[in-house]
């Protein structure tokens, strides 16, 4: 077997030459078969008009193709920095102009892509693309690594052996957690809908929604156990995060459902 050195090595390069995907792809989309059970008949005709002429026009068809613009940029990413945010006080108290410069960050970028959404007057293409932002980054932000108080690159820096196959804390909760689930994303999704009602989610009346939600997520680094006392992890490690896991993907589906029917069944506001 490799050194824990050789394999720290080897999963730092990995994760200098491979982009991270938030959630992964599976996480991702089940966010969107959340949200698509939860929208309600105007939003969905909406959502069904933006998409027509997509590969596969659905939100989960669409959920992963921010990453898909981010790995096609080249140089500095345009985009790369819309799908996280660092608290750069080392605690969870936001402030814009020091966590957010020039509305680069995950926050802004919700904020930003649900007025466009909203906004009929625009062109559909604007739209269409602001929906499929939306969709990502609504995920984005619930994945507790992607708004962090440390400075470690979300965990990308902090490197962990599982199975004795490298890796970094960051991909653990991106993919390794939800891999241990088989089944297809509208089969997870299927099943976490059939658990009991989430709790009053005491955000749907805040004025600064994606604010909250990045809160949340940077609380879950700071108090929810998220990095282990050492760099090897085990099964027991993973399944001890997947209820942590499954409730943010479930909060995640909740809210992006009340922000696409907010936007887009402008006559039926205020209530789902």
């Amino acid at each position: 077997m490799p050194s824990f050195r050789l394999v720290c090595l080897f999963a730092t390069l990995l994760a200098a030459s491979v982009p991270v995907l938030a959630w992964g792809p599976q996480g991702h989309q089940t966010v969107a078969e959340l949200a698509d059970r939860q929208l309600r008949p105007a939003a969905q005709a909406e959502v069904a008009r933006l998409l027509a002429g997509e590969p596969t026009p659905t939100l989960a068809g669409v959920a992963n193709w921010a990453d898909e613009v981010r790995a096609r940029e080249s140089g500095a990413s345009r985009t790369g920095q819309w799908h996280y945010v660092n608290f750069k006080a080392g605690d969870c108290s936001y402030l814009p102009v020091r966590d957010c410069p020039e509305g680069n960050c995950v926050i802004a970028a919700i904020n930003r892509n649900f007025l466009a959404l909203a906004d009929r007057a625009r062109p559909d293409a604007e739209r269409r693309d602001a929906l499929k932002f939306l969709v990502h980054f609504v995920a984005d932000v619930h994945q507790p690594l992607h708004a962090s108080p440390i400075d470690d690159k979300g965990g990308n820096e902090f490197q962990v052996s599982y199975r004795g196959e490298g890796s970094n804390l960051h991909k653990v909760w991106d993919s390794l957690i939800l891999q241990h689930d088989a089944r297809s994303p509208a089969d997870y999704a299927a099943a976490l809908n059939r658990r009991p009602p989430l709790p009053a989610d005491p955000t749907r009346q805040s004025d600064r929604p994606a604010v909250d939600w990045a809160v949340e997520s940077c609380l879950l680094v700071e108090d929810g156990g998220i990095y282990p006392p050492g760099h090897v992890i085990s099964d027991d490690y993973l399944n001890a995060h997947r209820a942590q896991v499954e409730l943010r993907l479930r909060q995640a589906g909740s809210r992006l459902a009340d922000m696409l029917n907010f936007a887009l069944a402008p006559t039926a506001r205020g209530g789902r």
